[in-house]
């Protein structure tokens, strides 16, 4: 595993590029690579190494990045998501990893998860040169997960998190620090993320870089942000893991994306609530399917290249 940096809009990035153990899928033009980024306030260090060191076990490189503002990368204000920047930066990662050393530039494969599974839907959309994609268990309408929120904790939390919201909004217009609240946190909270179990969850994946806090505004973009209104643009193979216990990341949302998709659209779905993907048996399974796919696409497009 290499520590490597790359500027995303002036501002320099944080990444690993684990390059892949077996030439399973090599070809002439060099290896394929796969990039990725954590969803919601997530670090590259909070449970992507090990979905990162599958892939590269099956022959895929592995470019896993830090946003703007978090972990090790530059940028402020720190621990702000912004759905904008967060794409741009997986542009400027896939920017990157095209030129790599040993990366076939037209084999490279978006990976997201959570907020970032709706992130690579869109960047996807954007980009015909993308191989394939994988969205596990990813946010990709923002206006369903609001009404989940509400059935789950009650119009009061949606209130609160719009004050925090407008407070850190007033903040950052007036220049002053950002408003915090928690990532995760127990129900009744003001943190973003509050179902239960969620904050043991996401604390046992956390790693060293992890922060767990947030600008308030985020909120605030939730209910705007819709990749699912993209999905129709992917011309390239898409799976979607969807968890159909999922309290998070509403299942029928994601459902709909990958119908939106249509033929280019794999679904799978497992009985399981969202951060039962991250870690133990189930992250064993769906980073498995998540190879098979990968291999199989990336294979495929090994004989078209070679054949053109």
């Amino acid at each position: 595993m290499r520590n490597i940096t790359f500027t995303s809009h002036g501002v320099a990035c944080a990444a690993w590029h684990v390059p892949a153990v077996t030439d399973t899928l090599q070809a002439p033009a060099g290896r394929p690579c796969i990039v990725m980024a954590h969803g919601l306030g997530g670090t590259r260090d909070t449970g992507l190494l090990r979905f990162a060191e599958a892939f590269a076990a099956a022959g895929v490189d592995a470019f896993v990045f830090d946003y703007r503002g978090f972990g090790g990368s530059d940028g402020s204000p720190r621990q702000n998501i912004s759905v904008r920047r967060q794409r741009q930066d997986y542009r400027a990662a896939v920017a990157t990893a095209r030129h790599l050393p040993g990366v076939d530039p037209d084999r490279i494969a978006l990976w997201g998860t959570s907020y970032s599974g709706g992130h690579v839907v869109a960047v996807a959309a954007d980009d015909p040169r993308v191989a394939a994609v994988v969205s596990m268990n990813p946010a990709t309408d923002g206006a369903a997960a609001l009404v989940q929120l509400t059935r789950y904790a009650g119009v009061g939390q949606l209130v609160r998190a719009t004050g925090h919201g407008l407070l850190d909004a007033t903040r950052a217009l007036t220049r002053r620090t950002p408003h915090h609240v928690p990532v995760v946190g127990p129900p009744g909270s003001a943190a973003l993320i509050s179902t239960p179990g969620s904050e043991q969850a996401y604390l046992s994946i956390a790693g060293p870089s992890w922060r767990n806090e947030t600008c308030a505004r985020t909120a605030l973009g939730v209910a705007v942000n819709r990749p699912t209104v993209h999905a129709r643009r992917i011309s390239c193979p898409l799976l979607v893991q969807v968890g159909r216990d999922d309290r998070i990341a509403p299942p029928a949302a994601a459902r709909r994306t990958a119908g939106k998709a249509g033929r280019h659209a794999e679904l799978r779905e497992y009985p399981i609530d969202h951060f039962d993907f991250y870690s133990g048996n189930w992250q064993q399974r769906v980073a498995a399917d998540q190879v098979t796919f990968l291999t199989a696409v990336l294979e495929r497009s090994t004989v078209v290249s070679h054949s053109v």
